[in-house]
């Protein structure tokens, strides 16, 4: 089995490729672009997918500047999702969140700079802080209140820098992610918000909301977010024969912000549906201080739709009732 396809076609790499977000990337390129080279590269901290379709993740780490250019030689386009991601993670491991948030992006923007390749680069909301106007837009000052966002903002600003007059970049700024997809015989998830509250769910155990509830978020689905990433690259072939260079932003994200409480209790109404009777508690904030309580979370997305050409096509109640019904069929 070789690591790319075989193809000698447009050549995309995928860093993070094992992750929640970069398995369905490699599942939705092969898909749509089969005459595409696909690479895909992992450290496997957190992500442990070995294989998607033809193509095998390699066990790169970017933080290994020679390892990883060679494992990128070639590349037109370079997917960039390895990162420490989450407040918790990165609050607990500064030093590891530094050197590959930090120093590891640059190792792949380094290599954009030399080569000429494009670069997509994701980062959290988290960047923006607690912002202080609605809808949410890319521009908005940068405040953020956690290490997590601290690093995605000087990752962004590395990139701003190195691809000016080198290559393209297309910067995404994505909102909350739920769901899973299907990678082969298994089921890929990661324990965001609401895929936390479905775990729950799905065991009968309480969903705990986080004081005060009213704090909201804007919610996207794991398979809307890989889609433009594949868009992303489509651009990018355009963008590179056009010779073009610089940076592009884009909100990624719904017209679903809820509340936390309204997330839940909607898993809780659908769970009813299907016999599964749950309580939803109000607990203590652990993050205190670390996120935004903003009671609205509206976000901008005219730029992802009109230059970008991407959509959403997938809600939370859909996406719940969805895990429920393979539940009651797999019983």
């Amino acid at each position: 089995m070789t690591d790319e396809s075989t193809t000698d076609g447009f050549h995309v790499a995928v860093t993070g490729g094992a992750g929640y977000i970069g398995s369905r990337v490699l599942d939705r390129l092969q898909e749509t672009h089969p005459d595409w080279t696909v690479t895909a590269i992992d450290n496997f901290y957190r992500g442990d997918v070995r294989q998607v379709g033809d193509v095998e993740v390699q066990h790169v780490d970017i933080r290994e500047r020679d390892r990883l250019e060679a494992a990128l030689d070639g590349a037109d386009v370079v997917l960039h999702l390895a990162a420490i991601s989450g407040v918790d993670d990165c609050r607990e491991n500064a030093d590891l969140a530094q050197a590959v948030n930090v120093e590891g992006t640059a190792n792949v923007a380094w290599f954009c700079r030399k080569t000429g390749a494009a670069l997509t680069f994701p980062f959290s909301m988290a960047v923006l802080g607690d912002p202080g106007q609605f809808p949410i837009t890319i521009d908005q000052p940068r405040d953020p209140m956690n290490w997590y966002g601290r690093t995605k903002v000087l990752g962004e600003r590395l990139i701003e820098t190195y691809a000016d007059g080198a290559f393209p970049a297309h910067l995404f700024m994505k909102s909350n992610l739920y769901g899973d997809h299907r990678v082969g015989d298994r089921i890929v998830s990661k324990g965001t918000v609401i895929n936390f509250f479905l775990g729950r769910a799905m065991a009968g155990e309480p969903l705990t909301v986080y004081e005060p509830g009213t704090q909201a978020r804007n919610y996207i689905h794991v398979k809307d977010v890989a889609r433009a990433y594949v868009r992303s690259a489509e651009r990018f072939e355009e963008q590179l024969a056009a010779g073009e260079t610089g940076v592009e932003k884009y909100e990624i994200a719904s017209d679903q912000d809820p509340s936390v409480m309204t997330v839940a209790e909607r898993v809780q109404s659908i769970a009813g549906e299907y016999g599964i009777d749950v309580d939803v508690e109000l607990v203590e904030n652990p993050r205190a201080g670390d996120e935004t309580l903003v009671e609205q979370f509206e976000v901008d997305t005219t730029s992802a739709h009109e230059t970008l050409g991407w959509e959403t096509r997938h809600s939370i109640e859909d996406a719940v009732s969805e895990l429920f019904e393979r539940r009651a069929e797999d019983a």
